[in-house]
C-alpha cells in the first residue's frame, strides 16, 4: 500500500510512502526535491573556482598590452635614464671636444638608452603576451575555457611588443631617426 504525503520539513515537497509486507518502510523523493544543505555548499565552493581559473591569465593579458602601448611611448623610466645620460654626456665632454663628440656624448647616448628601455618594455611586452597564449597548452585537462577577450588582449600585447621591440632596435641603431650629422 502506498501513500503520499507532505514533507514536514518545510521543503514543500512530496514523497511517496510504501508500507512493505513486513512491516517496512520506504521513502521515494519526488521529482522535484530540493537540494540537500551539503550538496548545494559543494557546489557553492566548486564554482568560484571554476570562475576564476582565467583571473591571472587576464591580468597578464592586461599587463602584456599595457607593457606594450609603454614600449612605444617611451615611459617614466626610459625619459629619467634618457636624462641622467644627457647629464652624464655634458658632464664627461670636455669643452674643447669636437662638435660630433658632443653630439654623441650628449644626445647620442641618451637616445640609445631611451631606446633600450623601450626594447625592454618590448621585449617584456612581448613575453608576457605569449606565455599568456601558450598558457592553456599546459594547463590541467579538463579546466574550464578561459574567457574570449583574454586571447585578443593577449594578441593586443604581443603585436604592440614586436612593433615596440622593431622600433627600439632601429632607434638604437640609428635607422630610424639617427642622430645629425656633425658638419
Amino acid at each position: 500500500m502506498a501513500e503520499k504525503t507532505e514533507d514536514e520539513t518545510g521543503t514543500g515537497t512530496t514523497t511517496a510512502t510504501a508500507v512493505g509486507p513486513e512491516g517496512q518502510t520506504a521513502v521515494a523523493p519526488d521529482e522535484q526535491t530540493a537540494e540537500r544543505p551539503e550538496e548545494a555548499a559543494a557546489k557553492d565552493h566548486a564554482e568560484p573556482a571554476e570562475a576564476s581559473s582565467g583571473t591571472g591569465q587576464g591580468a597578464a593579458a592586461v599587463v602584456s598590452a599595457a607593457l606594450g602601448v609603454v614600449s612605444l611611448t617611451g615611459g617614466w623610466p626610459g625619459t629619467v635614464a634618457g636624462a641622467r645620460e644627457t647629464l652624464v654626456g655634458q658632464l664627461r665632454t670636455a669643452a674643447d671636444a669636437s662638435v660630433a663628440t658632443q653630439i654623441q656624448e650628449v644626445y647620442g647616448d641618451a637616445w640609445n638608452t631611451t631606446a633600450l628601455w623601450a626594447g625592454l618594455f618590448a621585449l617584456a611586452a612581448l613575453i608576457t603576451g605569449v606565455v599568456v597564449l601558450v598558457r592553456p597548452a599546459f594547463g590541467a585537462p579538463g579546466r574550464t575555457a578561459r574567457a574570449p577577450w583574454i586571447p585578443s588582449v593577449a594578441w593586443a600585447g604581443v603585436t604592440l611588443g614586436v612593433i615596440g621591440l622593431l622600433l627600439a632596435v632601429l632607434k638604437y641603431t640609428g635607422v630610424l631617426l639617427g642622430l645629425p650629422a656633425a658638419s
